[in-house]
């Protein structure tokens, strides 16, 4: 089933968005060399409380943490950990999700560690641009997999790197993850139509090279089959009879996409 929300229901996760929002921006601002990923953890999981939500993740199928954490070759769900020590150079992605009144939000950010490889640099800016191309496709009476072609032909456009296998967004509201499964590749025009009231995690991922993922024995963590570093980035949306609206961004996406000709359907809820 696939749900769909009222503008008062939207509301309630655009309180639960900007709880995910702020705890990322205090994240962004924590890395640094000779932090470990489990001081991260810490300063996520005081921050949500303060702010009066629930942890999305904390024991979400058994997964032990309030944050993922996935450094150079994980591409998601990298368990924080104290013997995880960040290093000049690395790659760190951190995915956060809050509840509030029992509504999600879900939102995903990729940071460099001090100095970093300029690749690195230009393999997170493309991931990050492909997730706003994604959102400037998701418009009232178009298709899913407009979102899904979006995402692939800015990631096409920018180079050759690898858009991970299976791996995507998905729906959100009452559970973290709803249907519709969304895939970071394919064709335009096929899926569920895109409705009001439909809402969306979009989270691209990609590598700088090959797309085939594993699974490590912790039962969480994925990594690169080949080892090559990954970027996350992910936002939560709403499609509105206006346009989206990014529930997870401090001006409700407005900037990045008026970039792309599109019109924020920025609230004051």
């Amino acid at each position: 089933m696939i749900q769909i929300k009222t503008e008062g229901e939207i509301a309630r996760m655009r309180e639960a968005g900007l709880v995910v929002c702020r705890t990322l921006r205090r994240l962004r601002a924590a890395v640094r060399p000779g932090i470990s990923t489990a001081d991260l953890d810490d300063i996520a999981r005081d921050s949500i409380r303060a702010a009066g939500a629930t942890p999305s993740f904390l024991g979400y199928r058994g997964f032990p943490a309030h944050i993922c954490t996935s450094v150079n070759e994980e591409v998601v769900h990298g368990i924080p950990r104290r013997d995880k020590v960040l290093r000049e150079g690395d790659v760190l992605s951190i995915d956060c999700g809050a509840i509030v009144d029992g509504w999600h939000g879900d939102s995903a950010i990729t940071v460099g560690v001090g100095e970093v490889d300029p690749a690195y640099v230009e393999l997170m800016r493309v991931c990050e641009e492909s997730m706003w191309a994604g959102f400037a496709a998701a418009l009232p009476g178009g298709k899913l997999t407009d979102i899904s072609h979006a995402v692939e032909r800015s990631v096409r456009a920018a180079g050759s790197y690898g858009i991970v296998d299976h791996y995507g967004g998905h729906g959100i509201g009452t559970e973290m993850h709803q249907e519709p499964h969304v895939l970071n590749y394919g064709r335009p025009g096929r899926g569920p139509r895109l409705v009001a009231g439909l809402c969306l995690a979009i989270e691209p991922m990609i590598t700088m090279a090959g797309a085939a993922t594993r699974e490590l024995a912790d039962g969480w963590t994925v990594v690169t089959v080949d080892g090559s570093y990954a970027a996350h980035f992910e936002h939560t949306m709403a499609i509105t009879p206006d346009g989206p609206w990014v529930l997870t961004a401090e001006d409700g996406g407005a900037a990045k996409l008026a970039e792309y000709g599109v019109t924020a359907a920025v609230r004051t809820a």
